[in-house]
């Protein structure tokens, strides 16, 4: 052992005279990655155990060797520039700076590898210290990584194009059945009894539950993809949530709940997505009647400033069932819905409430919920103006 380290010693003496290995040796030896200095020339002075074990060169087959020794031929030329380039400009490079390098081992295979460099001065000549990783493991990682992103992304097109096909094909029998049974509700053929209107009042209501089933499904898919495209265009709220109120308005008589509406006299124009509006604020009109027995819904719109910005809140109260205030996260999150007699009274897919608030990010807005059991809801949503 100790007449290795002498004849290392003296390679390395030949090599270059000016450097002290002693002085680096017990550094470079702890280093957990492969080290090796070389001098301006490329010409290897030092290396550690690691060398040995990684490359399979024991240490006096490299002193005094190129450090090209170390990579494959085909890129000799191109790690010469590499180094009297870094010559130019000694500094220290970390590790993985975005050079697609690799390593040589004795027996001819190779392998990726990670460097960093650092300048080393001593006795007046300079020198520069390698750190070499073997990152063969990362990149097939990496490799991996890549093929199951592109799975998914192939199985999220074959998802969206599904959808798609499905959407067409769902709504050509229900576009039918709902036509059709409003043509029997007109008594345009003749006349119906009682109960045959009645029982065509229930298929229409269901189709009508259907096709907007389809609707929140394939919105939240296009939502999910990020393929969901909005309009902007000036928007009169008032006129959004009049509609609406109108819309759902009967729905609330039916069950002899107060429904009110208190909007500005003045119009609230906003840049906005108006589909995506009005799904929003239908979302929150039906469900407040939906989940309401007694008492009252109540729609507000009011225009406010904070901190020198103005918005407009859209409130929407009622006085129903109420939300555990620890339940109420769970409103918001796909195809949840909180176990009650009502809520499964009033069906769905647990999807409205998530999609509006997706709706209301998208819009630059938010969408929140206050809530006691057996106190009602209120839920804000709040747009820029």
């Amino acid at each position: 052992m100790l007449q290795s380290q002498r004849k290392n010693y003296a390679v390395m003496a030949q090599t270059q005279p000016t450097f002290a290995p002693e002085a680096y040796r017990s550094i470079v030896e702890s280093a957990p990655d492969a080290m090796v200095v070389v001098d301006s020339e490329g010409r290897i002075v030092l290396v550690n155990a690691q060398v040995e074990d990684l490359f399979g060169y024991a240490r006096d087959e490299l002193l005094g060797e190129r450090i090209e020794r170390l990579i494959p031929a085909r890129f000799h030329e191109r790690h010469v520039d590499h180094r009297t380039a870094y010559e130019r400009d000694r500094r220290v490079r970390p590790m993985g700076a975005g050079l697609q390098l690799f390593g040589l081992r004795k027996n001819g295979t190779e392998f990726p590898v990670e460097i960093s460099l650092s300048p080393i001065r001593t006795n007046g000549v300079s020198f520069t210290a390698g750190a070499i990783r073997d990152v063969t493991n990362q990149k097939r990682l990496e490799r991996e990584l890549m093929q199951k992103n592109q799975a998914l992304i192939d199985a999220s097109l074959a998802k969206d194009q599904f959808l798609a096909g499905m959407s067409h094909e769902l709504r050509t029998p229900l576009n039918a059945i709902i036509g059709f049974t409003g043509t029997l509700l007109m008594r345009l053929p003749g006349p119906l009894t009682g109960e045959q209107t009645s029982q065509l009042q229930v298929v229409q209501s269901n189709a009508w539950h259907l096709l907007s089933l389809i609707d929140d499904v394939l919105d939240l898919a296009k939502i999910e993809s990020g393929k969901v495209e909005l309009h902007f265009e000036p928007v009169v709220v008032q006129d959004v949530v009049n509609d609406v109120a109108e819309a759902v308005r009967g729905s609330a008589h039916a069950k002899n709940l107060h429904f009110g509406v208190d909007v500005p006299q003045e119009p609230v124009c906003i840049s906005t997505d108006r589909r995506a509006l009005r799904q929003i604020v239908t979302n929150l009109a039906s469900n407040a009647v939906k989940y309401t027995e007694v008492g009252s819904v109540h729609m507000e719109l009011v225009v406010a400033s904070r901190g020198g910005r103005s918005y407009l809140e859209l409130r929407v109260r009622d006085t129903g069932i109420g939300i555990d205030p620890n339940d109420i996260a769970r409103l918001f999150a796909p195809f949840e819905r909180i176990d009650s007699v009502t809520a499964r009274k009033a069906g769905g897919a647990g999807l409205g409430l998530h999609l509006s608030r997706r709706f209301a990010e998208l819009l630059s807005g938010t969408l929140e919920c206050t809530s006691e059991p057996g106190s009602g809801s209120t839920f804000t949503l709040v747009l820029p103006t």
